[in-house]
């Protein structure tokens, strides 16, 4: 969209499938709209029909870009409540809990890794974890243990 926009000159059609195309919400498509006519660029759409050049057009695009909000707010609305009800019957979302024994495991092995001279990318790599996650579950580990002292 800033390409086209960057590069359409005065004379030229910009030719959308569906009016909402040019902007994520209704004040996007109408600015979108606007700034190309004050451009000088026309503004054609394919499946709706829609001419902004002329008065009746202006108000389908209203109209349109409109209806198109709208039914993304029942979509987002929509998914919202299905999330809503899947947490309610017991659904958990994200990557599942790792072990704290596999954690431990894990992290003992890239301890004796590094203490016979391997870095920590090194030690990571042999446990499967990147050395950011190594350094995460360090952390996790010593923050717990300095809440129980």
């Amino acid at each position: 969209m800033k390409k086209l926009l960057e590069h359409a000159e005065p004379g030229d059609t910009v030719v959308v499938w569906r009016v909402d195309r040019l902007g994520r919400s209704l004040i996007d498509v109408l600015n979108t709209v606007n700034l190309l006519r004050a451009r000088g660029i026309h503004v054609r759409s394919v499946s709706d029909g829609i001419d902004p050049a002329t008065s009746t057009g202006r108000l389908m695009l209203n109209m349109l870009a409109t209806l198109a909000e709208y039914e993304r707010e029942l979509i987002v609305e929509r998914v919202n409540a299905g999330i809503a009800a899947a947490r309610q019957s017991g659904t958990r979302f994200g990557r599942p809990l790792s072990d704290p024994a596999v954690i431990a495991d894990k992290l003992a092995i890239a301890a004796d890794a590094r203490a016979k001279g391997r870095t920590a990318e090194d030690a990571a790599r042999l446990v499967g974890w990147s050395r950011a996650t190594l350094y995460r579950h360090q952390h996790a580990v010593a923050g717990r243990e300095s809440a129980t002292v």
